[in-house]
């Protein structure tokens, strides 16, 4: 055999290593995230935090003991150990569909899928129905949460955002919304209840969304990832609604069960007029790329959706509780809170006129710096002049960060 070194090659070798991560790669990242991770505490001053998404680092929102039997009788049993079906076992799938019918969506397991998490099912949602390739876009919130944007780059996909209105309980601005619809909008992202503003849209909200969604003949993406937590409205799922628009849903266990890491979410794919022909195709053909999710987690779901009734109600007592103590405590000169109806989070605007601060970012760093309260500028969200705190802390984190707030505020008041 000829010796590998003596064969005559057709392409030119390269003469140093030269590689290189992918753009998709290199797209996902959040580039106000890095930085935030950068800021430096008091450390004189005990950290209080309220930048995580996970409820459970705080003890007061813990996992239900239905949920957690749950899963140790699925271990047990032995029956959950290998490869599901990409899309989900059928009786897990016939298990959401079962809860979504409490919720008006009346469905069947072939349109639902399992995903590894909410932003899993939202990351098939885009990939599926918007191509970058043939430059179209999708309409997302703004504020909105800062996953969207940084899918939708990864993928090579336009964004284009539509104003909420926050004097307005955080309503979208339907002028707006309207008017960014163009020729090569592929699809409008909807989120309720909404993070980072915390609201949940009335029927009468929705339904002037899906007209003008039906008007354009353009389908709807919706984020109801927090759907359980909802403690000053009465949710409405996009699915319930009598609609001709063709909807996919992106919902799961992870906010509402106060189970993040578990990563179980779905797909419900609501289509009234048959349009999602191909999107189902694609949508199965996008599971297969990760052979599905957890499966130990699927075999539990049955259990987990029929028996967590009481313990949601005390979550939202819970919240709304942190609620309206952070709406009273955050009443300082120069700032506004904005009550939530549900999610876990509360915005509060902060009056960029009456301090010593350019933007959200620069006020927040140095409230770090002094105070050591860790709060997420509006900017991560698109917007300037607003932070949004999380309402799964104690009551007496809440008031010692709200004290440490008007100090601050006294001292770089204009």
């Amino acid at each position: 055999m000829q010796p590998l070194r003596t064969i005559k090659m057709n392409v030119t070798a390269r003469t140093e290593w030269a590689v290189e991560a992918s753009k998709i790669a290199q797209n996902s990242e959040i580039p106000l995230m890095e930085t935030i991770r950068t800021w430096k505490a008091n450390p004189n001053k005990a950290i209080i935090s309220f930048t995580s998404e996970d409820p459970t680092d705080q003890y007061n929102f813990k996992t239900s003991k239905e949920t957690l039997n749950a899963i140790f009788h699925t271990i047990q049993t032995g029956k959950n150990n290998g490869y599901a079906p990409s899309v989900g076992y059928e009786n897990s799938r016939n298990a959401v569909a079962e809860y979504m019918s409490k919720k008006g969506v009346e469905l069947t397991a072939k349109d639902i899928i399992l995903c590894s998490g909410c932003s899993s099912a939202l990351d098939l949602c885009l990939t599926v129905m918007v191509d970058g390739r043939r430059n179209q876009n999708v309409l997302i919130p703004k504020p909105g949460f800062y996953l969207y944007k940084m899918l939708a780059k990864s993928l090579g996909i336009s964004v284009k955002e539509y104003d909420l209105l926050p004097n307005d309980d955080w309503q979208i601005n339907l002028y707006d919304l309207d008017r960014k619809i163009d020729s090569n909008t592929a699809a409008v992202l909807i989120s309720n209840p909404s993070n980072p503003c915390g609201s949940v849209y009335s029927t009468k909200h929705l339904l002037d969304i899906v007209e003008i969604c039906d008007r354009h003949k353009i389908p709807i993406i919706a984020d109801e990832s927090y759907d359980q937590l909802v403690f000053n409205a009465n949710f409405v799922s996009l699915g319930a609604l009598e609609t001709t628009v063709p909807i996919l849903i992106c919902g799961g266990l992870s906010k509402g069960f106060l189970v993040p890491g578990w990563r179980l979410g779905w797909i419900l794919i609501v289509d009234p007029i048959d349009a999602f022909q191909t999107i189902r195709k694609g949508l199965v053909s996008l599971t297969q790329r990760i052979i599905g999710c957890n499966t130990v987690i699927q075999g539990a779901l049955p259990t987990i959706l029929n028996a967590n009734s009481d313990f949601i109600d005390d979550v939202n007592e819970n919240l709304k509780k942190n609620a309206t103590v952070a709406f009273e405590a955050f009443q300082i000169d120069g700032l506004k809170p904005y009550m939530p109806q549900g999610a876990l989070h509360m915005i509060i605007g902060i009056d960029l006129n009456k301090f010593r601060f350019n933007t959200s970012m620069e006020f927040l760093q140095k409230f770090y710096e002094e105070e050591s309260v860790h709060c997420l500028p509006s900017e991560v969200f698109g917007v300037s002049g607003f932070m949004r705190i999380i309402l799964v802390n104690t009551t007496d984190e809440i008031i010692e960060a709200s004290e440490r707030l008007t100090n601050f505020c006294k001292k770089y008041i204009l």
